[in-house]
């Protein structure tokens, strides 16, 4: 039993320094504005999930944003925090879904409802908790809009901005992550629970 835990925790630690690494590896997309990053950090959180469960899953996205805050921080921690809430969304949803049937059409199927999950939080968390903090640091929220206003002239207000630009980008980043664990979660899998 103290194996398990030791290994557990090990794997957990392991993953989330990867996790922090692939966040300091973000990069914007044309189609929203620059300050709005991809990245593909919670893959290592969804692989510890899936793994290990929903409590090592939350703890890779815990333990990436607390790394990524002093090492790389540049929004006084909501960013963050806003991550960490939606990544733990994303594979909280999917590990409690995927552990009460463990089968690949469930994992399936349990990734999308995460990353359902995950932008329809996108939208409260962003209108209440980032974008006020962000329009007192840097200039008001006339500015972000603007830079909604850049890519689609029509917007307006900042509920708008944020159901048509990042609901949808939000959902794409769980599904690329998703698509990704996919790919590698097999001949990972014996690796991150010990049976090789």
């Amino acid at each position: 039993m103290q194996n398990s835990n030791l290994r557990k925790l090990t794997v957990t630690a392991m993953l989330s320094a990867v996790a922090a690494v692939l966040m300091f590896l973000d990069f914007s997309l044309p189609v929203i504005p620059s300050f709005v990053k991809m990245d593909v950090s919670e893959l290592p959180a969804l692989l510890a999930a899936f793994a290990l469960g929903p409590v090592p899953g939350v703890a890779v996205c815990l333990v990436k944003n607390l790394l990524n805050l002093v090492f790389h921080g540049s929004t006084g921690g909501i960013g963050e925090l806003c991550n960490f809430l939606l990544g733990a969304a994303f594979v909280g949803t999917a590990s409690f879904l995927y552990r009460r049937r463990k089968s690949r059409r469930t994992a399936i199927l349990a990734s999308l409802l995460g990353a359902a999950v995950m932008a329809a939080i996108s939208v409260p968390v962003n209108y209440f908790i980032s974008y006020p903090v962000y329009a007192r640091l840097f200039g008001g929220l006339d500015n972000i809009i603007a830079a909604y206003q850049a890519i689609r002239p029509g917007v307006d207000g900042l509920l708008e901005c944020l159901l048509i630009f990042n609901l949808p980008f939000t959902f794409v980043k769980g599904l690329l992550d998703a698509a990704l664990c996919f790919a590698i979660y097999k001949p990972l899998s014996p690796i991150l629970k010990g049976t090789r």
